[in-house]
């Protein structure tokens, strides 16, 4: 089918032609190109649900330790003298 879009090309190892087999039953009938279409979008889905899911739990983290740690008065101060400006 004509298109303007970039095609690329797939080599069918044995984990995508598992993986293929698989989608061919959750979607029979369609094209070997369309399933890894939609493998390509299920797949990109999961990584982002999980990509938020770490950045959530290290909110969450923080969200619990802030304020936690306290250092004494004058700290700062003091630290700075060992630092030329």
């Amino acid at each position: 089918m004509p298109t303007t879009l970039t095609r690329i090309q797939v080599t069918q190892t044995v984990h995508l032609r598992d993986a293929l087999e698989l989608a061919e039953t959750e979607w029979p009938g369609l094209p070997k190109s369309e399933l890894v279409a939609r493998l390509a979008g299920l797949g990109a889905e999961t990584l982002a649900a999980k990509r938020s899911a770490k950045r959530a739990a290290r909110r969450a983290a923080l969200e619990a330790t802030r304020g936690t740690i306290a250092y004494p008065p004058g700290y700062l101060e003091e630290l700075r003298k060992d630092w030329p400006e």
